[in-house]
């Protein structure tokens, strides 16, 4: 078994560039281990699992040209994970949120803590999912309520997140570590062969990726991340985080 761990918990585990490449990396070279029989995908401490991109990174980056090769690398990294021979799990021990949320969702099943939030909040920040986080959304739990949650930007709790189909389990924070661990030490009694096998299957009758839908998702994404929207409110957004940490502050509607 493999733990891969985002660690930049003074981020809130936010994937700065050099992080997406670590990443990216890591899944290549699961293809070629064989004594990997199963991966995890979770973040360092208690608050975040990954709390998106490291938009304080990547703000200075504001033209379409750049946005469409970040947003096209992730998403080739995350589809990766449906054709590699061993089962990939999310285990969301915070926020997931944004391309974290993305992240979560391109692996082959989650399993999250009761009190993790988990969002699809692209649109709060005037951006859309461009990891392929749109369609495995609507895979996972429906086409109308994929929908509603990618248009709200509604955050679910990890136990909510269950019940609507978005995480396969939830978990007491008490009990989570202990779970996680469980569960892949399980996955990982298989023969790697087998798991392969399984894999393989599913991935021809349920694609877990859809490269074919790439093109337009990306255009989309490149167009909204240059618009002035997405910075102002990107900006707005930030000033409401920071006014709910001042000391007895909360911002409106907080």
């Amino acid at each position: 078994m493999l733990v891969l761990t985002v660690d930049r918990p003074q981020a809130r585990n936010a994937l700065a560039g050099s992080t997406m490449q670590e990443l990216d990396a890591h899944l290549a070279d699961l293809a070629d281990r064989t004594d990997i029989h199963c991966a995890v995908i979770t973040g360092a401490g208690e608050r975040a699992f990954i709390a998106g991109g490291d938009l304080k990174e990547l703000e200075s980056q504001r033209d379409e040209a750049f946005a469409r090769q970040m947003a096209e690398a992730m998403r080739a990294s995350l589809d990766r994970i449906p054709s590699l021979p061993v089962p990939v799990i999310a285990a969301i021990n915070g926020a997931a949120l944004g391309g974290g949320a993305e992240v979560a969702i391109a692996c082959d099943f989650r399993i999250a803590c009761d009190d993790a939030r988990i969002g699809f909040t692209q649109a709060l920040l005037g951006l859309m999912p461009a990891w392929g986080g749109i369609e495995r959304l609507a895979a996972s739990t429906g086409r109308s309520r994929a929908l509603y949650l990618l248009t709200t930007g509604r955050t679910l709790s990890g136990s909510e997140a269950a019940a609507w189909g978005v995480v396969e389990e939830s978990a007491p924070r008490s009990e989570f570590d202990r779970r996680w661990l469980e569960l892949a030490q399980q996955v990982a009694r298989a023969p790697r062969h087998v798991l392969a096998g399984i894999k393989a299957a599913m991935q021809a009758a349920h694609p877990g990726s859809r490269p074919d839908l790439a093109g337009p998702a990306l255009a989309d994404f490149a167009r909204a991340w240059v618009d002035p929207r997405h910075w102002e409110m990107a900006e707005a957004l930030e000033r409401s985080r920071q006014a709910r940490r001042a000391p007895g502050g909360q911002a409106p509607g907080s």
